[in-house]
């Protein structure tokens, strides 16, 4: 059973590797010792996660636009909790073009015993730029959320936006190493959810007070409190959706890396892409008819608002 319905099979990467050339940008750097996992390993992956793939039945569209080869960077918008839908993501690009991601993670991540060891044999990294230039040297095919955990501790008003601040750190790479970026949306998860208290409830507490002295990144800290069937936290049964965009070259801002209006422009591109992707999916979700996979008051509810 494949974790992903796929409506753009893999054609080729050619596209993408016409999009940009790929000359030493930087100091040779040694690539991270990593060896990919073994399809049966990947196997015992797909069947941990095909409870909710069946579950959320997801969409794989513009698959098209993923290079199986060559440095390039996937740039998306993180959804509420994070891990709901990513491993699916990360199964169906598997499935669909015999590739997997290497992940920028947030520090974290890989202070946590057992879990630590799990991202890291599938790939993931901690988010470093020295990290990120050994991949691209490696050429590899590397994802990175710009939002990283503020995206992912969402407040109530905040569905399906793009909490990226000023940051450039994402462009200032590409364009230093010369590769493309493939920006990419993710609709569904954020449906599966209402927010019943989030940050703000913990800022305005005395205990926020207390926090707010510290210098630990609370903003990214403190998830929010959520409502799924009923009273539980138990998700409604969302399709998820993900779209991958056109991508977009960098050779337009050719050492440019230093340059903060050209990192902005850059981004500012990408972060649109993404909006775009955004819009596309919510749309296409609000009219098919297989966006649940079986129905309840949340159907009855969406097709009252429609």
């Amino acid at each position: 059973m494949p974790i992903l319905r796929s409506r753009d099979r893999a054609r080729s990467g050619s596209r993408v590797a016409a999009a940009n050339a790929h000359p030493a940008a930087s100091p040779p750097l040694a690539p991270a010792a990593w060896s990919a996992p073994s399809a049966r390993e990947i196997g015992r992956l797909a069947k941990l996660f095909r409870p909710l793939a069946w579950y959320t039945h997801p969409l794989l569209l513009g698959v098209e636009h993923v290079p199986t080869s060559g440095p390039a960077l996937l740039v998306g918008n993180h959804t509420i909790l994070g891990v709901y839908d990513l491993p699916l993501l990360f199964l169906g690009l598997w499935e669909s073009r015999r590739i997997l991601p290497r992940s920028l993670g947030h520090h974290a991540h890989f202070r946590i015993p057992v879990w630590r060891d799990f991202l890291s044999r599938f790939g993931a990294v901690e988010g470093t730029r020295e990290n990120c230039a050994r991949l691209f040297d490696a050429g590899e095919l590397v994802l990175v959320f710009p939002g990283g955990g503020r995206e992912v501790a969402k407040r109530r008003g905040e569905r399906y936006q793009l909490l990226w601040k000023n940051r450039l750190g994402f462009a200032r790479m590409a364009i230093r190493h010369r590769v493309p970026i493939i920006p990419f949306a993710a609709v569904g998860a954020e449906d599966a959810w209402d927010i019943v208290a989030d940050a703000n409830l913990v800022l305005r507490s005395p205990l926020g007070k207390l926090l707010a002295r510290t210098r630990l990144p609370i903003d990214e800290m403190l998830f929010p409190l959520v409502r799924g069937i009923g009273p539980t936290p138990i998700p409604r049964p969302e399709r998820l959706y993900f779209q991958f965009q056109r991508p977009i070259a960098t050779t337009r801002y050719r050492g440019a890396w230093q340059d903060d209006d050209a990192c902005s422009a850059l981004r500012d591109r990408v972060r649109a892409s993404v909006e775009r992707g955004i819009r596309d999916l919510r749309r296409r979700q609000a009219s098919d008819p297989e966006r649940w996979r079986f129905p309840g008051p949340w159907s009855a509810r969406a097709a009252k608002a429609r």
